[in-house]
């Protein structure tokens, strides 16, 4: 896996800029003001994705900001110049979905994804802007999915990842009636400058309990357990060196105006002294297509490159993460080329030997770990 690939496998786009919520660990800074995408800039989009779609899978997430606050029909208008290819996806609150947005999902084959972090108890963080909890609303929306038989996965942050909570929550998330569970330990990004450092034994314990309530009752897909065991399968019969794509998805990202970050949705929006504002173009002045071709005439993106490189170098887990994320890298070092973040350690590292932790532990003879047997 080395440099950026010229097409990614999915486009996240800002439809606007507002989020109706303000969630204490959001990282959007402008999340209080309702900035619209032009339908210019979804055409603009299009006619690259629509090419990428002949010739494979590819999607258009619809994100960073709450997108049903811009309104189905403007969601609507936007949505419009992409091909039937396309897949189309939104990450949304659900506060604000009702019958008919039930209705306008199931009209586009829009694969929805809802962001709740568990028990009610569990979204204290999650309040709108006068502070009211977000929860009944979340539950009503989520409701209106299940009555209109629209399925859907669940993206829920974790704070606190310690053991007692794990099988707590996947307890939740059966119950809840989503086909696919991804699990975000919180990260210190954007406008969120909230510690994220964890006790190591605690967070690790979380993901073997995570690991466990799972496989006795795996009737959901667990994103960052499927892909665990998957990379353990592959290094225990030699593939691991196969399991990374070879070049790292551009990921990239288009502002309501048309600006194109890469690499990181959550860099979207910000400005920085030495980096400037992040973007590597335009695309309502060159096409994504191009503006990808160069990506590393933006200096930061040739930095994370570096860093990239610095973990295959020095990090022996480096098969499994494929170098960590952009903006983790940013928001902790302030800089790209750094390698190990609190993030790596939460949601990587202590990820994968949690797992390890329950494997060992299912052993023969039930030792937790077979070096102190």
């Amino acid at each position: 896996m080395r440099g950026l690939s010229r097409v990614p496998s999915y486009v996240v786009m800002q439809p606007t800029t507002l989020c109706n919520l303000d969630c204490a660990y959001c990282y959007l800074p402008l999340r209080s003001a309702d900035r619209r995408m032009s339908v210019a800039v979804a055409r603009a989009v299009a006619a690259d994705g629509n090419e990428w779609a002949r010739h494979g899978r590819f999607s258009v997430v619809w994100h960073a900001g709450e997108p049903t606050a811009a309104g189905r029909e403007h969601l609507a208008a936007l949505m419009a110049p992409f091909s039937a290819g396309v897949e189309q996806h939104i990450q949304t609150n659900a506060t604000l979905i009702d019958d008919a947005w039930c209705e306008f999902f199931a009209a586009r084959r829009l694969r929805v994804s809802v962001s709740v972090d568990g028990p009610p108890d569990c979204n204290d963080d999650r309040v709108d802007r006068a502070g009211r909890a977000a929860y009944p609303r979340i539950e009503r929306g989520i409701a209106a999915l299940r009555r209109h038989g629209l399925p859907f996965a669940a993206l829920c942050v974790v704070a606190d990842p310690r053991p007692g909570l794990a099988a707590r929550l996947y307890d939740y998330f059966l119950d809840l009636g989503c086909d696919t569970l991804g699990i975000n330990v919180e990260e210190r990004e954007g406008v969120n400058g909230r510690d994220n450092r964890h006790d190591a034994a605690a967070v690790r314990a979380f993901w073997a309990e995570l690991a466990a309530a799972w496989r006795a009752r795996p009737r959901l897909h667990l994103r960052e357990l499927e892909w665990s065991l998957r990379y353990l399968d592959a290094v225990l019969s030699g593939t691991a060196d196969d399991l990374l794509p070879r070049q790292l998805d551009p990921i990239p990202t288009v502002g309501w105006d048309g600006a194109v970050v890469l690499l990181s949705p959550e860099l979207a929006g910000f400005t920085d002294a030495g980096y400037g504002d992040f973007s590597s173009g335009n695309v309502l002045d060159r096409g994504l297509s191009e503006l990808l071709a160069q990506p590393t005439g933006t200096r930061w993106v040739g930095e994370f490159v570096q860093g990239v490189e610095a973990c295959r170098a020095s990090c022996p887990y480096f098969g499994f993460c494929g170098g960590g994320h952009a903006a983790n890298r940013y928001f902790e070092h302030g800089r790209f080329d750094g390698t190990e973040t609190e993030h790596c350690r939460n949601s990587k590292i202590h990820l994968l030997e949690g797992v390890l932790d329950h494997v060992r532990s299912t052993r023969p003879g039930g030792s937790p770990d077979p070096r102190r047997a």
